[in-house]
């Protein structure tokens, strides 16, 4: 398989810069997922991997080599695409042996290869059918199967489940995961799904207007955000404006817009005078803090309390009116709008961003 190494890659159009001085490693056997809201450029570094657009500076190098010179079709890529891209009007069997057929494979070996790809996806007595007689599920697979027939060193995923319900994406990401394994094949994925890109992937790039925010396994990306926007962007989050008054060791002291002081990392530099906390809802506790060093105690109005199946979600309004929500199985939190509440969280879990968005 391959390395994959982005070089300071820029793609514009016309005054709009899609791509900005993006710098991305790869790793041979990796899955990475570029990850980021509509507009953020991901699918255009997509496509300038694939060699659907030139890029307008920097460069695309597989295993140490530029591959700008080269057409998609001599760049040993596979590609999903978001539509999939089957040909109506040939079988299964001869979607997946297209780009095979294009190779000059034939005969035995070209059968045997194709029965390989379908059995990979599950779909070896569906060889006969055409596309309009199979599910969305199934035309996905279909298009994987063709993508890695011909055994690319890289594979690319253009939002390959987006147009599928959530019960389907959440079972076929699950086979994406394990073909991408059992074949060893360095995969980048395209999606704005974020469970879709903390479950599927090794390590994750977030992007924002074309430049990268933060790349990092989903545990690292989820609990350790490298800026307000990550923190925004990735999962629930709440964002409360602070103040800072003193810094003292590992944790420094902030003031809320109520009045009320708490505590969060210092981190390698002190932070920012003004800017947000960002607590994950749930990361709170309700009741009495612990009786040891290191936590923050508050108390508010609870606001409203939803059911959620297998958690409790509470909105409660501090002194402010900020409010701020708690997510967990808190079956013994209050029910009624109004009642009294006390919250607290360890002051480690939590961290303070500048104002900047």
């Amino acid at each position: 398989m391959a390395e994959l190494r982005l070089d300071r890659l820029t793609r514009r159009y016309g005054d709009v810069v899609a791509v900005d001085d993006l710098t991305l490693d790869v790793r041979d056997r990796e899955f990475m997922t570029l990850l980021g809201p509509s507009g953020c450029g991901k699918t255009t570094a997509l496509r300038v991997i694939a060699g659907y657009l030139a890029p307008t500076a920097g460069s695309v190098l597989v295993g140490g080599r530029s591959i700008d010179h080269l057409p998609p079709e001599r760049r040993d890529i596979g590609m999903v695409f978001q539509s999939y891209a089957l040909f109506p009007h040939l079988s299964v069997q001869r979607n997946v042996a297209f780009g095979l057929e294009r190779r000059r494979v034939a005969g035995a070996e070209l059968a045997r290869q194709v029965q390989d790809a379908l059995a990979l996806v599950r779909l070896e007595n569906l060889a006969a059918r055409f596309p309009r007689e199979l599910s969305g599920g199934e035309q996905q697979r279909v298009a994987l199967a063709r993508a890695l027939v011909i055994k690319p060193s890289l594979l690319l995923l253009d939002e390959p489940l987006s147009n599928l319900d959530a019960k389907l994406r959440a079972e076929l990401r699950i086979d994406m995961r394990r073909l991408q394994r059992e074949l060893g094949i360095t995969t980048v994925l395209v999606t704005h799904d974020q469970e879709e890109a903390l479950t599927v992937s090794d390590r994750v790039a977030v992007l924002r207007s074309g430049r990268l925010q933060q790349v990092a396994s989903p545990v690292e990306l989820y609990h350790r955000p490298a800026n307000r926007f990550v923190a925004d962007f990735i999962g629930r989050m709440n964002l409360l404006p602070v103040d800072r008054e003193s810094t003292g060791g590992a944790l420094s002291t902030y003031r809320l817009a109520g009045g009320e002081r708490i505590t969060a990392p210092t981190g390698p530099t002190p932070g920012p005078p003004a800017g947000v906390l960002a607590l994950r809802p749930e990361a709170i506790g309700l009741g009495p803090a612990p009786a040891a060093p290191g936590h923050n105690q508050l108390e508010g109005t609870l606001v409203y309390r939803a059911f959620l199946g297998e958690i409790v979600e509470l909105a409660v309004a501090l002194r402010s009116g900020t409010r701020i929500v708690v997510r967990g199985r808190h079956s013994h939190a209050p029910h009624e709008p109004g009642a009294r509440v006390q919250l607290w969280w360890r002051a480690i879990d939590a961290a303070v961003f500048g104002d900047e968005t």
